[in-house]
Protein backbone atom coordinates (compact mmCIF):
# COMPACT_ATOMS: atom_id res chain seq x y z
CA UNK A 1 0.00 0.00 0.00
CA UNK A 2 2.61 2.22 0.71
CA UNK A 3 4.42 1.66 -2.86
CA UNK A 4 1.26 2.40 -4.08
CA UNK A 5 0.82 6.31 -2.12
CA UNK A 6 4.48 6.65 -2.88
CA UNK A 7 3.91 6.31 -6.59
CA UNK A 8 0.74 9.00 -6.83
CA UNK A 9 2.96 11.50 -4.90
CA UNK A 10 5.47 11.29 -7.65
CA UNK A 11 2.76 11.37 -10.60
CA UNK A 12 1.51 14.33 -8.68
CA UNK A 13 4.92 16.10 -8.29
CA UNK A 14 4.93 15.34 -11.70
CA UNK A 15 2.34 16.60 -13.14
CA UNK A 16 2.38 19.50 -11.14
CA UNK A 17 5.94 20.69 -12.17
CA UNK A 18 4.99 19.74 -15.96
CA UNK A 19 2.14 22.36 -15.49
CA UNK A 20 4.15 25.01 -13.65
CA UNK A 21 6.53 24.66 -16.46
CA UNK A 22 3.99 24.93 -19.19
CA UNK A 23 2.22 27.95 -18.13
CA UNK A 24 5.82 29.84 -17.26
CA UNK A 25 6.55 28.90 -21.02
CA UNK A 26 3.16 30.29 -22.18
CA UNK A 27 3.28 33.71 -20.20
CA UNK A 28 6.97 33.70 -21.92
CA UNK A 29 6.13 33.53 -25.01
CA UNK A 30 2.93 35.50 -24.69
CA UNK A 31 5.11 38.16 -23.52
CA UNK A 32 7.35 37.64 -26.46
CA UNK A 33 4.35 37.87 -28.68
CA UNK A 34 3.24 40.89 -26.71
CA UNK A 35 6.62 42.65 -27.19
CA UNK A 36 7.05 41.76 -30.85
CA UNK A 37 3.30 43.21 -31.79
CA UNK A 38 3.99 46.06 -30.30
CA UNK A 39 7.09 47.15 -32.00
CA UNK A 40 5.39 46.22 -35.32
CA UNK A 41 2.74 48.50 -34.52
CA UNK A 42 4.72 51.14 -33.50
CA UNK A 43 7.07 50.52 -36.97
CA UNK A 44 4.05 50.90 -38.79
CA UNK A 45 2.56 53.93 -37.32
CA UNK A 46 6.26 55.43 -37.58
CA UNK A 47 6.47 54.35 -41.10
CA UNK A 48 3.05 55.94 -42.08
CA UNK A 49 4.01 59.12 -40.65
CA UNK A 50 6.94 59.30 -42.19
CA UNK A 51 5.62 59.01 -45.79
CA UNK A 52 2.04 60.00 -45.85
CA UNK A 53 2.48 63.16 -43.27
CA UNK A 54 3.93 66.20 -44.65
CA UNK A 55 6.28 67.64 -42.01
CA UNK A 56 9.57 68.95 -42.07
CA UNK A 57 12.97 66.44 -42.46
CA UNK A 58 14.74 67.98 -38.49
CA UNK A 59 10.31 67.44 -36.95
CA UNK A 60 10.56 63.94 -38.83
CA UNK A 61 13.95 63.42 -37.55
CA UNK A 62 13.33 64.61 -33.43
CA UNK A 63 10.01 62.14 -33.82
CA UNK A 64 12.11 59.56 -35.07
CA UNK A 65 14.32 59.39 -32.00
CA UNK A 66 11.78 60.52 -29.75
CA UNK A 67 10.01 57.09 -30.36
CA UNK A 68 13.44 55.14 -30.57
CA UNK A 69 14.57 56.08 -27.11
CA UNK A 70 10.69 55.71 -26.16
CA UNK A 71 10.70 52.07 -27.31
CA UNK A 72 14.42 51.30 -26.13
CA UNK A 73 13.05 52.41 -22.33
CA UNK A 74 10.24 50.50 -23.13
CA UNK A 75 12.29 47.48 -24.05
CA UNK A 76 14.65 47.50 -21.05
CA UNK A 77 12.12 47.96 -18.98
CA UNK A 78 10.06 44.64 -20.47
CA UNK A 79 13.03 42.72 -19.58
CA UNK A 80 13.64 43.43 -16.59
CA UNK A 81 17.23 45.52 -17.53
CA UNK A 82 15.82 48.62 -16.35
CA UNK A 83 14.31 49.07 -13.05
CA UNK A 84 11.15 51.26 -12.82
CA UNK A 85 11.16 54.35 -13.57
CA UNK A 86 8.37 55.43 -10.86
CA UNK A 87 10.92 54.98 -8.57
CA UNK A 88 12.99 58.02 -9.63
CA UNK A 89 12.75 61.18 -7.83
CA UNK A 90 13.49 64.53 -9.57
Amino acid sequence: MNHINNFQSYVTLRKSNWLNFANQTKIIIMSLLTILLVLVVVGVILWLVNTYIPMDRKIKSILNAVVVIVVIIWLLQAFGLLGSLRNMHM
